[in-house]
Formats: C-alpha cells, structure tokens, sequence
C-alpha cells in the first residue's frame, strides 16, 4: 500500500513538523498569542503574524544515562587494579557554587511565524457560544458518512484488502488450491528422478496441480470488497447571533471604531467555529434596520438616538423568522450608553421580553480613548444593571481603548461548564 500526501507544506517548511511544534507549544503559542493581541488591530490579526516564545520551553525530550546504579566497564589494566576490584564513584560536577554575573552572549525569545489561519485557530480555540444546543435539534439538517459493513462493488479507493485478502484465502482452502511450494517441490523430485516410469508419473501430477492452480485464481474478482458507506441524517442545533450596534450622532469615531473591532471578531469567530449559524446585522440611530455585512461596518449613517428601534426590530425578526423553540437565540449589542430619557421605559420592556427567547445576550458599551472602562453611569447601563439582576441572561463590559477589545471579547465568549454562568 502507499500513501500520497497531497497537503500543500508552507513553502521552505515542513508542514509535518510544524504541526508537531504547534501542538507541543501549544500553551506557549496561546500564551504569546495574547501577549501579541495587546497592540495588535484587526487587519494585524487577518494577516498573522511573528509571535516571540520563551527558549527554556522548547527542550526537546531526550534519553541519558542516569548518574546512578551499578555499571560493568571493561578497562585496560595497570599495576594498581586488578580484576574484580570496586572503583569508588568519581565525584560529579552539579551542585556547584553559584557563579558571579554572567558575562559573554545570551540567548533571546524564540521567533516564530503564524500565518492568519494558525493565528485565528489559537485565538479561537477556546471559545465558543454559550449552552449551544440547550434548545430543541433542527430535524435532518446534515447527513454525515458513517461506515457500513462491505459491498461487492464500490471505488477501487475504497478497497478494503484486509478483507479480499481473508475471502481469498478462505476460497483457496476450501477449494484445495495447490500451494506454490507444493509445485515446487514437484517440480525438485521429477528434476532429480532418474526413473522414466515414476518421470511421467510425476510430470501427469505436475500437470493436474498447475491446471488446478489456473483454474482456482490466486484472487477472484468475487473476493474484492468494498468498504461501504451510508450517509445518516444527524440533527443540527441552529444558532442566529443579532449584532446591534449604535451608529448616532453621539458615537465618536473612536466609539464606533471600537464597535466595529469588536462585531469583526465576532464575525470571524462565527464565521470560522460555526458553519450552521445565521448572522443579522441591525444599525440604529432614532431607527432600526437591518443590513448587509458592509453596511453594517462601514455604511456611513448617522442620527439621533432610540435603543428601542433596534430591539423591537430584533424582536419582530425572531418571530417572523426564528422560532426559539427550535433555533438557540444570542444577541451582541455595542453602544456608548446614551438613549433618549423618554425611551428608556420602552428599552426595558423590550429587553425583558427579549432576553427570556436568548440563550446569551451581550452588551459592550464603548467610551472614549481617556475613559475608565470599569465603571460606567450611562443611562443604558443603569438600566441594563438593573434587568441583570433578575437572573436573566445578560453580561455586560466597557472598553475604552483598543487593546482591550481582546480581552473583553475572550471573557465573553470563553469555554465555560455546563453549569456555570457568565458573570459581570
């Protein structure tokens, strides 16, 4: 049997090896990871990039002789030893006195090149979108190929030979096919018989064994077997994440710079972990409405302010087109926090009306660069405060300047047990 390995290998790397590095690092390389994503911008983390990791790390595992037990040498002999005698241990040379400062060259951070794929599977290796699939299963919505026995017909790719192998030698067995050896030896005794009689005795058994041997074939075509396949409908959850986001006159640039870093990482973290998830975008000023992806993060409108707008739409979307009983609902909401006075009894209605249909609903209220982001007495985070203590489930944060959007996003959407909740 052969084996081809068609993977494409990064140019001048093994792709073999460098699988193996990332996997053996992998505590480092997530580690550097997050150091690296401090400074870094969205378009930064697209492309990858060179990440440092710490040399005393990397040792590889290796095998030594141990300074104990008992050894047999064989050395030349002198006028002091004779054979048999005991040769006291030579003193080893750890546990010396610690030196002065070091002098000469030293050794920095191990450098190493992630391309955007690797840099955005160690990002997001540990998140995911909380108590996915607590709600009712979409019925047959994938079928997955699952191994079925064997078939007498399939692709030559998909020969099982251990098995034409085993039916080959049962119909051998069972039909008494000569062996090779047998012929051969055959063959041994008529080159040495010097007997014409018992010659031509020998030569008709010779004859009988090898149209036998013609007859019954090494492999039949009836001994090839297939490995078969059945595709088996697996049932999907459904998940539709809302993104809402505050484009009013109120957001600065730096605000909805920082909303839009934040809605692109979960975009791309949706879009990478999730092939079965539906994304709406909703932008509201005094108005809600939904939009396509570019719209959404780079459509210039602008105007006052009424959180409602975005809500109500949401929720008019979730009973036109998700039922939550069969689809998992989450929503993401970004604002700096102001809303009319006049609105805020209607934003609370609608969020409490909301917030029972959602697995998760996360709100990000974004200030300016100066700000501090671990407090906050905007009108909307009051009243969003206020909702979260009924248990509901709602998590809130505040960013203020650019690498904390990083953090921000991995505590929300982080790995959790199934029995723990998402704290403020």
């Amino acid at each position: 049997m052969h084996i081809v390995d068609r993977r494409l290998n990064p140019r001048g790397k093994s792709l073999e090896n460098r699988q193996r590095f990332l996997r053996r690092m992998k505590g480092a390389v997530q580690q550097a990871v997050k150091r690296s994503l401090q400074n870094r911008n969205i378009r930064d983390v697209l492309d990858g990039g060179e990440i440092s990791l710490p040399i005393d790390g990397m040792a590889e595992p290796n095998l030594r002789r141990g300074g104990g037990g008992i050894r047999d040498h064989i050395l030349p002999g002198n006028r002091a030893f004779v054979e048999g005698d005991i040769l006291p241990r030579p003193p080893g040379s750890r546990g010396g006195k610690p030196k002065d400062a070091g002098e000469g060259d030293g050794e920095d951070g191990f450098r190493f090149v992630l391309t955007r794929e690797e840099f955005l599977d160690v990002f997001l290796d540990d998140l995911e979108l909380p108590d996915l699939a607590k709600r009712r299963l979409a019925e047959t919505e994938e079928e997955t190929p699952f191994r079925a026995g064997y078939s007498v017909s399939g692709s030559p790719s998909n020969i099982a030979v251990g098995r034409t192998t085993k039916l080959a030698m049962m119909r051998r067995v069972a039909l008494h096919r000569p062996r090779r050896e047998e012929i051969e030896a055959l063959q041994r005794q008529i080159e040495e018989c010097e007997d014409d009689e018992s010659r031509v005795a020998l030569e008709a058994k010779l004859k009988t064994l090898t149209d036998k041997s013609r007859r019954i074939p090494y492999i039949d075509p009836l001994d090839v077997r297939y490995r078969r396949f059945e595709n088996e409908p697996k049932p999907v959850a459904k998940a539709v994440m809302f993104c809402l986001m505050d484009v009013s006159g109120s957001m600065s640039e730096h605000m909805k710079d920082l909303a839009k870093r934040f809605y692109l990482l979960l975009y791309l973290f949706l879009s990478k972990r999730y092939k079965k998830v539906e994304i709406v975008f909703i932008r509201h000023t005094d108005r809600a409405e939904e939009v396509d992806e570019e719209t959404f993060f780079y459509g210039p409108a602008t105007g006052g302010t009424l959180v409602s707008s975005a809500l109500a739409a949401m929720r008019a979307i979730i009973a036109a087109r998700f039922d939550p009983a069969e689809w998992n609902i989450y929503g993401a909401q970004a604002s700096d926090g102001d809303n009319a006075h006049s609105d805020g009894n209607l934003t609370g209605q609608l969020v409490r009306d909301i917030l029972p249909l959602c697995q998760y609903f996360a709100y990000i209220e974004v200030g300016e660069e100066g700000g501090d982001s671990s407090i906050s007495r905007s009108p909307l985070w009051m009243l969003y405060d206020g909702i979260r203590s009924e248990l509901l489930p709602l998590s809130m944060r505040k960013v203020c300047r650019r690498n904390e959007i990083f953090p921000v996003f991995h505590d929300l959407f982080q790995k959790r047990d199934a029995q723990s909740k998402v704290t403020p």
